[in-house]
């Protein structure tokens, strides 16, 4: 058991990067100039990053707890899910999102929030 938990920790880290690829996918994928362009996928992840830091990341100082947490988690993955699906990457938003699902709902039962 203590495999999968690892390996469940190991998935939860991959999504996170995967969501920050996501926005930045966006981001430099919009029908804009070149300076939005690198604003936005400079920017959403950068914004993203700073939101993780204060409030999710295991050892922040403003750690949210249950249920913010996964409230919080659920919120940033729907939105990079929807930046996929606008940027013309409907079936990699849709499984993005899926596999946050069934990771999170093991971490909430395996109390590794």
């Amino acid at each position: 058991m203590n495999i999968l938990k690892s390996l469940n920790l190991l998935v939860a880290f991959m999504l996170e990067l995967a969501m920050l690829a996501a926005f930045a996918y966006w981001g430099f994928h919009l029908d804009t100039n070149l300076f939005v362009k690198l604003l936005a996928g400079i920017g959403a992840p950068a914004l993203i990053i700073v939101i993780w830091a204060m409030w999710a990341a295991p050892n922040a100082s403003g750690r949210l707890s249950v249920p913010w947490l996964p409230l919080l988690k659920l919120a940033l993955f729907g939105l990079a899910a929807l930046s996929l699906y606008a940027g013309g990457k409907k079936d990699l938003a849709i499984e993005m999102f899926a596999v946050f699902v069934v990771s999170e709902a093991l971490a909430l039962a395996w109390h590794q929030e």
